[in-house]
């Protein structure tokens, strides 16, 4: 028994490694502009990793010092962590399957169409509560100024290859046929009525197309990257947890099995 105790002991170790990654994407959706704005999967994410290393460790301790109770608390707490992570990875793949970019005729950076991307995510943004705060967030970075010190030229801007929040939040929808003065300052539109986000640039630098649906959209698109970015990793630590849980069970029945193993053999010897 207590070769397979150290074995459930030592896959345990592997599980506390696995949750470094879970958290550290959740710190890095963190220390991200717009999910700091937005803050809906990081917490999540952390939560459930940090949850994962705690059970780890409580695995840990009882395949080392032999306490089956803390390792049936681990067989059953980590089952439910990993539904709980597998059902986080399905989810952020369902929520971000649809919405993408679309060329804009001249232009190297793609526009945003806010209907394009899912209900749920769409919900997140388009309430004026929320949207407010969301706003204020964003306006107060500094995404917007850092175009103005990179591009001086309207071609250099038109060639350039920006963040899709940039694209939405910082410059009016192409089609409204604005003049660059610069990449946050544009005049004399040519069709005002072509979008409603058209009627809402304002050169303000405080304003610009903040309140605007392309931004909205911008906002999801930068949002579905990044989070598509964190299932991978996710998925990754998901498969490699299932892998540990198979064994940690693996090696529990074992351990199991030899100590009734050996207590029957002590039953039936007739000199104890």
């Amino acid at each position: 028994m207590a070769l397979s105790n150290n074995v459930i002991g030592a896959i345990n170790f592997v599980a506390m490694l696995l949750s470094i990654p879970i958290i550290g994407a959740g710190v890095w959706l963190a220390t991200e502009a717009d999910n700091s704005c937005v803050k809906i999967l990081q917490y999540p994410v952390i939560v459930i990793g940090v949850l994962i290393l705690v059970v780890a460790i409580a695995g840990f301790i009882g395949g080392f010092w032999r306490i089956s109770w803390l390792l049936i608390f681990y067989l059953i707490a980590m089952l439910v962590l990993i539904i709980l992570l597998a059902c986080l990875v399905g989810f952020i793949y369902m929520v971000t399957v649809n919405g993408s970019g679309h060329p804009a005729p001249s232009r190297a950076y793609l526009e945003y169409d806010l209907d394009s991307y899912s209900g749920w995510l769409r919900r997140r943004v388009q309430s004026s509560y929320k949207w407010d705060r969301i706003r204020a967030c964003l306006s107060s970075s500094s995404m917007c100024a850092e175009l103005n010190q990179s591009y001086r030229m309207a071609q250099d801007f038109f060639d350039a290859h920006i963040t899709p929040l940039q694209s939405g939040c910082c410059k009016p929808p192409t089609e409204c046929g604005h003049t660059f003065v610069s990449p946050t300052y544009w005049i004399s539109p040519i069709n005002a009525a072509a979008d409603t986000d058209c009627l809402q640039w304002s050169n303000e630098q405080t304003n610009l197309c903040y309140s605007c649906n392309s931004c909205k959209a911008g906002l999801l698109a930068n949002l579905k990257r990044e989070w598509r970015t964190a299932d991978i990793i996710l998925i990754v630590t998901l498969v490699a947890l299932i892998l540990v849980y198979v064994i940690g069970c693996c090696a529990f029945r074992n351990a199991k099995t030899d100590e009734l193993f050996r207590k029957y053999k002590q039953g039936n010897n007739p000199y104890n």
